[in-house]
Order: structure tokens, then sequence, then C-alpha cells
């Protein structure tokens, strides 16, 4: 018997990819998603590729994952996919300490992310109709 097939919460013409527990805080890796947020996928490559920012080969990483799920499952013409969202979620925190003078001790946290990239297939405003 089974359970139902769930229905599928993107549009036809999007895809997807997550990454999750990413070793940098959330604020970090919001300010190199909201570089590629918008952008044509092979610009948004070429950002990720030059950028100074560590985590931006991660988020490099699950951009082509995404261009790769968009291709090989959903069949969608890699050259007219634009990253439709690139948006950032809380992860655990580890909690670690740090010796202090006088016996003290000072708390760290270690944060976590998770990244969600959806690339959406947008209609060439060039072509012939």
């Amino acid at each position: 018997m089974g359970k139902a097939k769930t229905e599928r919460r993107l549009k036809d013409n999007e895809a997807q990819a997550v990454a999750r527990t990413i070793r940098v805080s959330p604020q970090k890796l919001n300010l190199v998603a909201a570089l590629i947020r918008g952008m044509k996928v092979d610009k948004a490559l070429a950002e990720l590729e030059f950028s100074r920012k560590r985590i931006a080969e991660t988020v490099k990483k699950t951009l082509e994952s995404a261009i790769a799920n968009a291709e090989n499952n959903h069949d969608l013409d890699v050259d007219s996919l634009v990253v439709a969202e690139a948006y950032v979620g809380k992860s655990i925190v580890m909690k670690r300490f740090h010796a202090r003078g006088r016996g003290r001790a000072s708390r760290i946290e270690r944060p976590f992310s998770h990244l969600t990239i959806v690339v959406r297939e947008v209609a060439e405003e060039g072509e012939a109709a």
C-alpha cells in the first residue's frame, strides 16, 4: 500500500539544492548569499569564483548542485536559469568555553547554518515568437 507521494513544493520551472550544517554563522553566510540573489547562474558562478570570502566555495558548490538538479532531474535549460532564491537558516550552536584569568571561564558559541538555493528557468527576452 504505502503512503501517497507528497506534492512538489516548487513550480515546474524551478529546482533547488540545500546545504545543511555549514560551519559558519548565518550572518556571514547571508552576505555571500545576497551577492548572488537574482543573478543569472553563469554570472553568479563567476562572482563566487572570485569572491575572497571563505564560505563562497561552499555556496558555489551548492549553486552547482542546484544547476545539476535543474538539468538532470527537471529537464530545464541551464542557459536560462537565474538564482530565484538564496536564503539562510540557523542550525545548531556548539557551546565551548575559554579559560580566563582568576579561575573564570567565558562562553564561546560556534554557530552553524543551512543554505537553500532555488534556481528558476526564465524565458529569454530576445526570443522570436
